[in-house]
């Protein structure tokens, strides 16, 4: 079969604290002539890519999947070319189109219609080849009304709309596609699944970059995990998604301490170092029921006092689907002074309305006006859901009907009765 993609050995390096790279020898001369007998000072250099090597057939749709900061973007940035590697070989075959960022490859000052044609010149089609599939795109992105207005004016979720409907309508014969699909709506990102499954069906190699393990593996036969630059496993999606997934923290204990998780980031004045699951009297728990009361106990350090500081958790679904966002903004409570030292933040929950199953915590401090990012952990620890009669009968319920149940009654006086709606019984 046919290679739409060959990568051999690819490394990608760069030098932490250097603002650019000086890679043209003007640059070079420059800082010699400015400096000549100053030694350059060492700094920290970060392997976004070591030794990566696999191969895509034509016509495959692979999923890459991992943490952030594994180096998929990266990937994905040197297949198109915006960046180049510090070592290996990479060979593509056919008219490559991507969608790494909100608004790459758009010129600011042109009009969305402008824009479509440039990135059509830039793919080698001629105007004529673009006429045809101008309709098509302006369809897709729904941007009927804007499209003679310039990008510069464009939401990020506009620009998102355009550029994926461009990427997909100009005949690529590989697309690459970066988590930028999380910026659209639910009905336009179901219309973007649906049109990289056609393209899937025309014989046309997709590559897919998402946290959502569900769309991953719905589109993608095949999947690849990143982790810290080198290539985890490459096979099936979902032996793949069930590998990475299972790779998250672990809540070995109810308490899960969280001072040597992976892939933490932010500035870290103030940190999480534990997480309690507890129930509504207070007790510690490894595992909750659906439908009981749950209190999530937020522990921390504070290396100093720290004004306005905002508690955040993200509730993901097994397969990346979020399930619901809170914190302390959403609510209107302002914590004025976080003193220097350890503490806990609780959020208490009522009743948990999820179906059995395992779900993923996000968690972020934050200042008030989210301006600054002082601890950020992507799926910090899960929690175990365990069935329960929800409905106060026998019945156990399970992840086959759904992921959240709602507290509801089934009403049954009116069988019999002969009547169905209001309007039905006024025209008897």
């Amino acid at each position: 079969m046919t290679e739409a993609i060959s990568i051999e050995g690819l490394s990608k390096r760069y030098e932490l604290g250097a603002l650019r790279q000086e890679t043209q020898l003007r640059d070079q001369l420059v800082r010699l002539l400015q400096s000549p007998f100053r030694k350059r000072a060492l700094r920290e250099v970060l392997w976004a890519l070591r030794d990566v090597s696999f191969k895509v057939a034509t016509g495959e749709v692979v999923g890459i999947v991992g943490r952030n900061g594994a180096g998929k973007s990266t990937l994905l940035k040197i297949l198109a070319k915006i960046t180049y590697p510090t070592a290996g070989k990479v060979r593509t075959r056919g008219r490559i189109a991507a969608l790494l960022e909100v608004g790459a490859g758009f010129h600011e000052e042109l009009t969305g219609r402008e824009n479509i044609y440039l990135n059509g010149s830039i793919m080698g089609m001629k105007k004529k080849e673009v006429d045809l599939k101008l309709e098509a795109i302006v369809e897709f992105s729904g941007m009927q009304r804007f499209i003679d207005t310039p990008i510069k004016r464009y939401s990020s979720g506009m620009r998102s709309r355009l550029g994926f409907a461009v990427a997909a309508h100009l005949d690529p014969d590989v697309l690459v596609v970066d988590e930028v699909l999380a910026v659209g709506d639910a009905a336009f990102q179901k219309k973007c699944m649906s049109a990289m499954h056609d393209l899937h069906g025309g014989g046309r190699t997709v590559l897919f970059v998402s946290h959502n393990m569900a769309a991953v593996e719905s589109l993608c036969s095949r999947g690849i995990w990143l982790a810290q630059g080198r290539v985890q496993l490459d096979g099936p999606a979902h032996e793949v998604i069930e590998a990475y997934m299972s790779s998250f923290s672990s809540a070995e204990s109810a308490s899960n301490v969280l001072a040597k998780t992976d892939g933490r980031r932010g500035s870290g004045e103030v940190r999480f170092t534990r997480v309690d699951f507890r129930s509504a009297d207070g007790e510690l728990q490894t595992v909750t029921r659906s439908g009981k009361g749950l209190v999530i106990r937020l522990h921390y350090h504070a290396n100093e006092p720290i004004e306005r500081v905002h508690f955040m958790l993200r509730l993901y679904s097994e397969l990346g689907t979020l399930i619901s966002e809170t914190g302390t903004w959403h609510h209107g409570l302002e914590v004025p002074l976080l003193p220097m030292g350890d503490g806990y933040a609780e959020l208490e929950i009522d009743s948990l309305n999820l179906m059995p199953g395992r779900y993923y915590l996000t968690l972020q401090l934050s200042s008030w006006l989210g301006g600054r990012v002082y601890d950020f952990i992507e799926n910090a620890v899960y929690l175990d859901v365990e069935e329960a009669p929800i409905y106060g009968h026998s019945r156990h319920l399970d992840s086959r009907f759904g992921v959240i149940f709602f507290p509801q009654r089934w009403r049954l006086e009116g069988i019999g009765s002969g009547l169905s709606t209001p309007n039905e019984a006024s025209a008897l």
